[in-house]
């Protein structure tokens, strides 16, 4: 029985891994993605994480696509009470791909839009995907407010926001008492740190806001599969793979394969673990495009660092041992 931990306070009880959801209907087909939603479910993970922008970055593609295959997984199985559906607003504006809108015409406009893909009569966790400093908090959060208030959506989560502006944030949900963001979903791996580690982490432990950051295997550089200049080439990844084929990314690499051979766990267990293991973190997101892999990251639940392989993988990592990814 996998153990649940409180996101934040968001009232919602996740398995400590979250699935993302970016590869449904991108580089796996739908029957594929059932395959490994399954799996995910029967390893005792709770909840998916999707957006409406995925995939729109394909050629044909105009968005929704994931949320479409969770959608018909839902219904296919029947049931949607035991597990809990986390997407995003605010990427696919009404105009296309890469338009940062959170507008209350937006968001009524995408949630709608999104319960109808998903097949379903509520969102779980609502995030607004990134900022939209040209509209003004008030607005975006009373919209997210009236959806929550009319059971649309359980809660509501920031992805992408500065330390600065989650705290504007907080203090206009507080002073209009309007439903405030109570999860964080930041960019955060053993390489990608300097976004969140200080003032952002300092703020979600503060206001006890759960975290579930993506990216936990930076784009599948830290399973290990990406050793040379070639093994990123024609892959979906590949462009954002090579950006940490550096020191540092070597250094740390290094480092996983050393605690590997200790531990007998994989370079992916051996990532998410590390995510796990810090301060105020809830869960990492991690996506699956074949059953097998999905058991590996279900494995990883059961892996603790010692606090000395802890502390080699923080200083491998660390920004000041090289260049930034």
């Amino acid at each position: 029985m996998v153990e649940k931990r409180n996101l934040g306070g968001s009232g919602l009880s996740i398995a400590p891994l979250v699935l993302g959801g970016n590869v449904f209907g991108w580089t796996a087909d739908e029957p594929t993605s059932f395959d490994v939603l399954d799996a995910f479910v029967a390893g005792g993970g709770t909840m998916i994480d999707t957006a409406d922008v995925y995939s729109a970055w394909i050629p044909g593609h105009k968005g929704g696509e994931s949320e479409t295959v969770i959608g018909n997984w839902l219904k296919r199985r029947g049931r949607r009470d035991d597990v809990q559906i986390a997407t995003k607003v605010g990427m696919l504006g009404r105009k296309g791909r890469d338009e940062v809108a959170l507008s209350a015409a937006e968001i009524e406009h995408a949630v709608e839009a999104s319960l109808r893909r998903l097949q379903t009569d509520y969102i779980d966790l609502y995030f607004a995907h990134r900022d939209d400093a040209t509209t003004p908090l008030e607005e975006t959060l009373g919209a997210f407010d009236r959806l929550v208030k009319a059971g649309n959506v359980r809660a509501i989560g920031a992805s992408n926001y500065t330390a600065d502006r989650l705290a504007e944030a907080l203090v206009v949900s507080d002073g209009n008492g309007f439903a405030r963001y109570t999860v964080l979903q930041p960019c955060y791996n053993l390489l990608d740190r300097s976004d969140f580690e200080g003032a952002l982490q300092k703020l979600c432990l503060n206001e006890h806001i759960g975290v579930i950051p993506y990216f936990g295997l930076a784009s599948g550089f830290l399973t290990g599969k990406y050793r040379r200049e070639a093994d990123a080439e024609n892959k979906p990844r590949g462009y954002r793979v090579k950006n940490y084929f550096n020191d540092r990314g070597w250094t740390v690499l290094e480092a996983m394969d050393g605690i590997a051979e200790e531990t007998g766990a994989s370079l992916p267990q051996i990532a998410l673990a590390w995510v796990a293991a810090q301060p105020g973190l809830t869960a990492p997101i991690a996506s699956a495009t074949r059953v097998a892999q999905v058991e590996e990251l279900v494995d990883a639940i059961g892996l603790t660092l010692s606090a000395d392989q802890i502390a080699e993988l923080d200083a491998a990592g660390a920004e000041a041992a090289g260049a930034a990814a």
